[in-house]
C-alpha cells in the first residue's frame, strides 16, 4: 500500500493547484525595507537616475519594474496527513532579472511546497532597473527577516531555505555563497543577523557569468553592458562556493539551449571540491523555463526529486540532516 504522504503525484497536482488557490485567504505581504529601499549603486541603472515608472504586471502574471521589494507568504496546506516541521523557503521566480515569473515560478511552486508543510515566502526582488547588488540585498534581506521573526511566523531559523529558477536559481546560488559579503549589506540593524540559508534548491539555474556558458541576458540585466572583470568572477557563483555552502539540489535539463546544462555542472563540481553535500538531477527533455508542467517526460517528476531529497536531509522530518 502507498504511504499517504506520497500519494501527491504530478497527475494529481494540475487539479491540487487551483483548489488549493480556492481555499486559501489571501496572503500576508511583508515589505522588505520598511525604513526604505537602498539606493541603487550602479550607475547605470535607471533607478540611479531616479526615472523610474510604476511596477507592471502582464497578463501571465509577470512582474517587471519592481521598486518595493515584498515577501508573500503561503502557509502550510492544512491537511491531516501533512505535518508542518518548521522548514521555510524564500522562493525566488526567474525571469532573466528583467521580470519575475511569479505565477509559474512562484504561486505554483508555493502552493506544491505547501503540500509538504513547508512555509513559503516568494520574494519580489529588484530587477535590471536597479542592477547588482539590488538583488542580492533583497534576498540575504528575506533571509535574515525570516530568521529574526521565525518565532512569529512559526518556522525553524535552522531550516531556512532558498530555491529559485533561472536567473532566480542565480539569485539562490547568490544568496548560498555572497550570504557574508560586502555587497550584500546595507548597514541596517538586521545585518547582524546570519543570512546563510541552511539548504538550495535550484531549478535550471544561472550560475556562471563567463563564456561559453553564460545566460547573457540575465547578465546583461544584472551587470551591465560592459562588467569589470572583478564582479564577472564574483556573480560567476560557481567561484565562490566554499565549505560553508549550504547543501544544495540542482535540476536541469540537457535539451536547455537558454542556460545551458554546464552551468548546473559547474556548481555541482564546485560543491563537490567543496566537500558540499549536493545532488544533480539531468534530465533529458524538456527545455528551459519547464516549470511543473506535465508531458516532459522524467523532467516532469522533477518536484516527486525534490521531494525526495527534501525528505532524505531531514527538512520533511523532526530531526534535520546538518
Amino acid at each position: 500500500m502507498i504511504p499517504k504522504r506520497r500519494l501527491l503525484t504530478l497527475l494529481t497536482l494540475s487539479t491540487l493547484l487551483p483548489s488549493l488557490g480556492r481555499a486559501a485567504t489571501a496572503p500576508a505581504v511583508l515589505t522588505l525595507w520598511p525604513e526604505g529601499v537602498p539606493a541603487a549603486r550602479r550607475a547605470d541603472a535607471p533607478a540611479a537616475r531616479g526615472d523610474l515608472g510604476p511596477e507592471r504586471v502582464d497578463a501571465n502574471g509577470s512582474i517587471s519594474n519592481v521598486s518595493q521589494p515584498t515577501l508573500t507568504i503561503v502557509p502550510p496546506a492544512v491537511d491531516r496527513h501533512l505535518s508542518p516541521y518548521g522548514t521555510a523557503v524564500i522562493l525566488c521566480p526567474g525571469g532573466g532579472y528583467s521580470y519575475l515569473s511569479a505565477n509559474r515560478e512562484g504561486q505554483q511552486y508555493a502552493a506544491w511546497l505547501s503540500t509538504l508543510g513547508i512555509t513559503t515566502f516568494i520574494l519580489k526582488s529588484r530587477l535590471q532597473e536597479w542592477g547588482h547588488p539590488a538583488p542580492l540585498q533583497d534576498v540575504l534581506r528575506a533571509v535574515r527577516l525570516v530568521r529574526s521573526r521565525a518565532a512569529e511566523f512559526g518556522v525553524d531559523p535552522r531550516r531556512i531555505g532558498v530555491m529559485g529558477s533561472s536567473a532566480g536559481g542565480h539569485l539562490a546560488a547568490s544568496a548560498s555563497t555572497l550570504f557574508d559579503h560586502a555587497d550584500g549589506r546595507t548597514g541596517a540593524a538586521l545585518d547582524t543577523v546570519s543570512a546563510r540559508p541552511d539548504f538550495a534548491v535550484l531549478v535550471y539555474p544561472v550560475i556562471t557569468m563567463t563564456d561559453p556558458a553564460a545566460h547573457a541576458g540575465s547578465r546583461k540585466a544584472l551587470l551591465g553592458a560592459d562588467p569589470s572583470p572583478a564582479l564577472l568572477a564574483q556573480m560567476s557563483l560557481e567561484q565562490q562556493v566554499t565549505a560553508a555552502t549550504p547543501p544544495t539540489l540542482l535540476l536541469h535539463t540537457q535539451g536547455d539551449k537558454s542556460v545551458p546544462v554546464q552551468n548546473s555542472l559547474l556548481y555541482y563540481q564546485a560543491l563537490t571540491r567543496a566537500g558540499v553535500p549536493a545532488e544533480l538531477y539531468v534530465f533529458e527533455q524538456g527545455g528551459h523555463g519547464i516549470g511543473m508542467r506535465d508531458g516532459l517526460g522524467t523532467a516532469s517528476a522533477w518536484p516527486r526529486r525534490a521531494e525526495d531529497w527534501l525528505r532524505q536531509r531531514g527538512l520533511l522530518g523532526k530531526e534535520a540532516a546538518r
